[in-house]
């Protein structure tokens, strides 16, 4: 089975490079399974109906979230009713929407997507190790072939969780710092890894948003509206290919493109 997932789409330069960028990727790939990270999807913070409708038909099967879920009032009610859409699991009991979802992939096979954030440097959620390995451990009667979209801030606590869980799941793909890391490998018992599967958005940017505004935080320390930039957009993601029967990753390989401004 094939897995493609698409690091952070920040903003119109995001959906715009899922429109461009997406369809010739998926034709030379041919994945079973499309994840994206969409909770930067809206204006740079948070995600809509109607965006969501937008990247759902643009070829993704199942968006994940992060800390910017809730940015969007839209959301809460969003993520009560479409079940393609998974925010971190590791939100108290009660809150609205789904940490996990099942996905039919190939008519015959089933793949797992969990969503869960870290806490180093972002709120207090439940442990995201503790409860990881519980999800993974649940879902693996039902598919071994199980995603794990970790948005967290600190490099450490990605890979401390892509190890915890190496061999119970197929694969530990970092999200939220919106720079491709270089560290793609399969680890000893078969989960692909990656530090951070990068962004999809504005290229010459920090981070999607416009430069002059970013330096003006750092150099003011001010308050600061923060916009989304224009000019060059770009898609960043990894492929990832596991045996459908173990679950082990067998392959992971990163991927960037980019498209005109």
């Amino acid at each position: 089975m094939r897995v493609l997932m698409i690091g952070d789409i920040v903003g119109r330069p995001g959906r715009r490079a899922i429109r461009e960028l997406l369809p010739p990727l998926l034709q030379e790939y041919r994945p079973d399974l499309v994840v994206a990270n969409g909770e930067n999807a809206a204006g740079g913070n948070g995600i809509t109906p109607d965006i969501a409708d937008e990247l759902l038909a643009g070829g993704i099967d199942i968006l994940t979230m992060g800390n910017h879920v809730w940015d969007k009032r839209e959301a809460v009610d969003l993520l009560e009713v479409n079940e393609q859409i998974v925010r971190p699991a590791n939100y108290p009991p009660g809150t609205p929407g789904r940490g996990h979802t099942l996905v039919k992939v190939n008519k015959d096979q089933q793949a797992a997507v969990i969503n869960l954030a870290g806490r180093v440097f972002l709120p207090p959620l439940d442990c995201p190790l503790r409860l990881g390995r519980q999800l993974a451990e649940e879902v693996s009667a039902q598919t071994r072939v199980i995603l794990v979209d970790f948005h967290a801030e600190a490099t450490s606590e990605k890979a401390a969780l892509a190890w915890y869980l190496d061999g119970l799941v197929s694969a530990v793909i970092g999200t939220h710092t919106h720079i491709q890391t270089a560290d793609a490998r399969v680890l000893p018992r078969g989960t692909a890894y990656i530090t951070d599967v990068g962004m999809t958005g504005p290229r010459d940017s920090v981070l999607g948003v416009k430069s002059e505004l970013a330096i003006k935080k750092f150099l003011t320390q001010l308050p600061v509206r923060f916009e989304v930039a224009g000019g060059v957009i770009q898609l960043e993601a990894v492929l990832v290919d596991i045996d459908p029967v173990t679950g082990r990753a067998v392959a992971i390989e990163r991927l960037q493109y980019q498209g005109a401004a």
